[in-house]
């Protein structure tokens, strides 16, 4: 066995009024938010489920139902925290995280240093093991036209 691994995540959730916006562990003041059982929170999902994936570990609605009420409106953060718990306890360590977030408006940028820092504070890991990249879709389908957001993220852990 090899003592890297690989995972990728994907996730998806549609945009509305009268929600918070939630990403990378940090509320974004925006007119939409983003809907989902919990808060929402595709970037921290996507990490959740590269990281479950590289470990052989199912995915993020496997240990996170969202048929179960428990979970319902529950802080992202607190599923990564137990995602790394897992993690830890198979015998790996986050080599690093490369996500990028698809977003029409608002831009990400400006926000992007904050969430890393949080992320890192969460997983307990440096701030250089998280890479956050954000892009449009130049108006083009759901993101486009600002009725979701989505994300996507691959992770490297290694065997310690």
């Amino acid at each position: 066995m090899t003592p890297f691994r690989i995972g990728f995540g994907y996730d998806v959730h549609q945009l509305k009024q009268g929600y918070d916006f939630w990403l990378g562990g940090i509320k974004i003041e925006h007119e939409k938010g983003a809907v989902g059982h919990s808060d929402a929170d595709v970037l921290i999902h996507v990490i959740c489920d590269a990281l479950l994936g590289a470990a052989n570990l199912r995915n993020i609605g496997y240990h996170f139902s969202d048929k179960d009420p428990k979970f319902k409106g529950i802080d992202s953060k607190i599923l990564l925290t137990e995602v790394m718990k897992m993690i830890r306890e198979a015998g790996y360590e986050i080599g690093n995280l490369d996500s990028t977030v698809c977003l029409q408006i608002p831009k990400l940028n400006p926000h992007i240093p904050v969430m890393k820092s949080c992320l890192a504070e969460v997983m307990h890991v440096e701030e250089d093991a998280i890479s956050i990249k954000a892009t449009t879709s130049e108006h083009l389908g759901f993101v486009g036209r600002t009725e979701g957001v989505s994300a996507y993220c691959t992770a490297l852990i290694y065997k310690v």
